[in-house]
């Protein structure tokens, strides 16, 4: 082959192996682009670079561990998902579990972050923060003399909690009159007692016309037994009538919540369903029949605060007209709809996270939907803290003779009504008894 000749032929080489290179990495680059964005594989390689990387080139790398670093990561996913799931270290999952057990050190109050400020959601019952004053919607802005933007919220809510008589100062911030105050608190086994009477209390006198009052704080695991020694004290007074108060309650346990329906159904009647993914993607809750049955004119009261467990009540009370003569008076309810199952994990830390929906027996889902009152009875967020002063011990002291006044003189026109409901079914039920279960309204 002439020179010329091989300069050609090499020139051709060179130009069909650029050619070939140039489509070759196309075809890699859009083969890499079209590789799925869910294969595991490549994903936890990824999270391993990462992982690598943070350990060999972060500035402070030599201070973490894996377990640091994996439990960090752990958290922003379960972040990104919905506002009801969570990773939980074992600190935080031992904290849940005494929580639900019904006692734990600390404050007393339930917070979560809204619109980036630790914002109180509810008082505990009998708490420090409940006895001190702090109400629904108050803002933390200071735990111990420290911005409260400093900590994330697992870290706030560790500094609120701590051993019983060791003590906790709060700067705190009241949005409605931008009235700023501090609080030394001293930290307390927190009891929470989930089943009251009209006057805060576990006594459960029965009210004018043979009316019982019940009042459940959240869902633990022992709200239905303690809902059982209340309905036998006024079952054995003469009870004829019942009001049910689920105001202000954030939820809790499911079982408990079933547990609760069921005293007011007969046997085998379905009280919620959940629907999700996984082995059994539907699945019932029907009442099991144990226990004397509750079979009277019943009032159940809800407002924007009643939560999750609450409207599983009140939404199965709702749907059931034909066999609980309930009737739901308040306000339409907050709409928290999804299950959470706590998933435990080998280092003693968990998952909380949301499983599936809520639906009533008639098939209405609450999430994002809540549950709407039969018969609607508004109250104003004024009128709402007043009442919340009042069944705080301590509150009442913060204010002036002419703000005390005011707060005893607001009615709680809710359960004005319900009890004007009750008289009026039980005046007709002594007027014509067999016609007494005729007195509700139509099921939804």
């Amino acid at each position: 082959m002439s020179i010329m000749n091989r300069r050609i032929f090499n020139g051709f080489l060179v130009a069909a192996l650029g050619v070939n290179l140039f489509f070759g990495a196309q075809i890699y680059f859009y083969s890499a682009q079209a590789a799925p964005k869910d294969d595991p594989y490549e994903s936890y390689k990824l999270l391993a670079d990462v992982l690598e990387k943070v350990r060999l080139e972060y500035v402070d790398g030599d201070k973490l561990t894996y377990q640091d670093l994996i439990h960090g990561a752990l958290k922003g996913m379960l972040n990104t998902l919905d506002p009801h799931s969570e990773f939980m270290d074992p600190e935080k999952f031992d904290e849940l579990k005494k929580e639900t057990e019904g006692e734990f050190g600390g404050v007393g109050i339930v917070v979560q972050m809204k619109d980036k400020m630790l914002t109180v959601i509810t008082p505990m019952e009998d708490s420090p923060g409940y006895r001190a004053g702090i109400l629904p919607g108050d803002q933390i802005i200071k735990i111990n003399g420290k911005s409260a933007s400093h900590f994330d919220f697992d870290d706030a809510v560790k500094q609120l909690r701590g051993e019983p008589d060791t003590s906790v100062q709060l700067t705190v911030r009241r949005p409605s009159s931008d009235q700023v105050k501090d609080y030394d608190l001293k930290r307390a086994i927190i009891k929470v007692d989930t089943v009251k009477d009209l006057n805060d209390k576990e006594q459960f006198p029965l009210g004018p016309d043979g009316i019982g009052y019940v009042r459940l704080t959240q869902f633990g695991e022992k709200t239905s037994d303690d809902m059982d020694k209340a309905l036998k004290i006024l079952t054995d007074e003469g009870m004829k009538a019942m009001i049910l108060d689920l105001r202000e309650n954030p939820g809790g346990l499911l079982e408990q919540a079933g547990q609760v329906c069921e005293k007011f159904l007969p046997r085998g009647t379905l009280i919620v369903t959940t629907e999700g993914r996984g082995p059994t993607p539907r699945s019932e809750y029907r009442a099991n029949g144990h226990g004397k049955r509750i079979d009277m004119p019943l009032v159940v009261l809800v407002n924007g605060d009643s939560a999750s467990a609450s409207e599983i009540v009140a939404g199965c009370l709702q749907d059931r007209q034909d066999l609980t003569h309930a009737i739901i008076v308040g306000e339409q309810t907050f709409g928290k709809g999804s299950v959470q199952s706590i998933l435990p994990l080998s280092d003693g830390s968990a998952l909380r996270l949301t499983t599936a929906k809520y639906y009533t027996p008639s098939h209405k889902v609450i999430h994002q939907h809540g549950i709407t009152p039969d018969i609607i009875v508004p109250m104003s967020l004024e009128d709402e803290q007043s009442l919340n002063f009042r069944h705080m011990a301590g509150a009442m002291q913060t204010l002036d003779d002419k703000e005390r006044e005011q707060v005893a003189a607001v009615r709680d026109r809710q359960l004005d009504r319900a009890m004007d409901l009750l008289k009026g079914i039980l005046l007709f039920a002594q007027r014509s008894p067999t016609r007494v279960a005729a007195v509700t309204l139509p099921a939804h």
